[in-house]
Protein backbone atom coordinates (compact mmCIF):
# COMPACT_ATOMS: atom_id res chain seq x y z
CA UNK A 1 0.00 0.00 0.00
CA UNK A 2 1.26 3.18 -1.19
CA UNK A 3 1.74 5.47 2.14
CA UNK A 4 3.60 8.20 0.76
CA UNK A 5 3.38 11.15 -2.37
CA UNK A 6 6.60 12.08 -4.47
CA UNK A 7 5.22 14.50 -7.09
CA UNK A 8 7.64 15.13 -9.43
CA UNK A 9 10.86 12.59 -11.02
CA UNK A 10 13.06 15.78 -9.93
CA UNK A 11 12.31 15.22 -5.80
CA UNK A 12 14.59 14.06 -3.86
CA UNK A 13 11.86 14.29 -1.55
CA UNK A 14 8.51 12.30 -0.44
CA UNK A 15 5.31 13.59 1.66
CA UNK A 16 4.21 10.37 4.33
CA UNK A 17 0.28 10.65 3.60
CA UNK A 18 -0.35 8.80 7.61
CA UNK A 19 1.89 9.02 10.51
CA UNK A 20 5.46 7.33 9.58
CA UNK A 21 6.88 5.64 12.82
CA UNK A 22 10.89 4.72 12.65
CA UNK A 23 11.12 1.35 11.04
CA UNK A 24 8.45 1.42 8.88
CA UNK A 25 8.85 0.47 5.54
CA UNK A 26 7.40 3.48 3.22
CA UNK A 27 6.09 2.67 -0.20
CA UNK A 28 5.87 5.55 -2.75
CA UNK A 29 5.60 5.72 -6.29
CA UNK A 30 8.31 7.28 -8.75
CA UNK A 31 6.75 7.76 -11.93
CA UNK A 32 5.77 4.06 -12.74
CA UNK A 33 7.98 2.78 -10.48
CA UNK A 34 7.17 1.41 -6.96
CA UNK A 35 10.26 2.44 -4.21
CA UNK A 36 10.91 1.62 -0.58
CA UNK A 37 12.04 3.52 2.16
CA UNK A 38 13.00 2.08 5.39
CA UNK A 39 12.39 5.33 8.15
CA UNK A 40 14.98 6.25 10.28
CA UNK A 41 12.85 8.64 12.21
CA UNK A 42 9.41 8.99 13.28
CA UNK A 43 7.87 11.07 10.68
CA UNK A 44 4.40 13.07 11.35
CA UNK A 45 1.75 13.47 8.85
CA UNK A 46 2.47 15.22 5.27
CA UNK A 47 5.67 16.08 6.57
CA UNK A 48 9.04 15.48 4.32
CA UNK A 49 11.57 12.59 4.34
CA UNK A 50 15.02 11.96 2.01
CA UNK A 51 14.06 9.43 -0.67
CA UNK A 52 18.08 9.37 -1.50
CA UNK A 53 21.13 10.15 0.80
CA UNK A 54 20.97 14.47 0.87
CA UNK A 55 24.70 16.01 1.39
CA UNK A 56 25.13 19.30 3.37
CA UNK A 57 24.93 22.17 1.46
CA UNK A 58 22.86 19.97 -1.77
CA UNK A 59 19.21 21.32 -2.51
CA UNK A 60 15.99 20.10 -1.10
CA UNK A 61 13.90 18.67 -4.22
CA UNK A 62 9.90 19.12 -3.40
CA UNK A 63 7.45 18.71 -6.18
CA UNK A 64 10.30 20.06 -8.62
CA UNK A 65 10.56 23.27 -6.86
CA UNK A 66 13.91 23.89 -5.03
CA UNK A 67 12.98 25.01 -1.49
CA UNK A 68 15.89 24.73 0.44
CA UNK A 69 19.28 23.47 1.53
CA UNK A 70 20.18 20.48 3.69
CA UNK A 71 21.33 21.87 6.83
CA UNK A 72 23.52 18.82 7.33
CA UNK A 73 23.77 15.48 5.71
CA UNK A 74 20.55 13.67 5.28
CA UNK A 75 20.45 10.06 4.97
CA UNK A 76 17.62 8.55 2.92
CA UNK A 77 14.57 7.78 5.30
CA UNK A 78 14.83 10.46 7.71
CA UNK A 79 12.71 13.53 8.75
CA UNK A 80 13.48 16.59 6.49
CA UNK A 81 12.02 19.62 8.52
CA UNK A 82 13.50 23.02 9.74
CA UNK A 83 15.66 21.18 11.98
CA UNK A 84 17.93 20.38 8.77
CA UNK A 85 17.07 22.79 5.83
CA UNK A 86 18.43 26.23 5.56
CA UNK A 87 16.87 28.93 3.63
CA UNK A 88 18.22 29.92 0.40
CA UNK A 89 17.50 32.72 -1.88
CA UNK A 90 18.43 32.66 -5.20
CA UNK A 91 19.15 36.54 -6.56
CA UNK A 92 17.90 36.89 -10.11
CA UNK A 93 20.07 39.08 -12.39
Amino acid sequence: MIKALVIDKKDNVGVVIEPGIKGDKVIYKVNENIEKTTLLTNIPIYHKFAIIDINKGNPIIKYGEHIGLAAQDIKKGEHIHEHNIESHREVLK
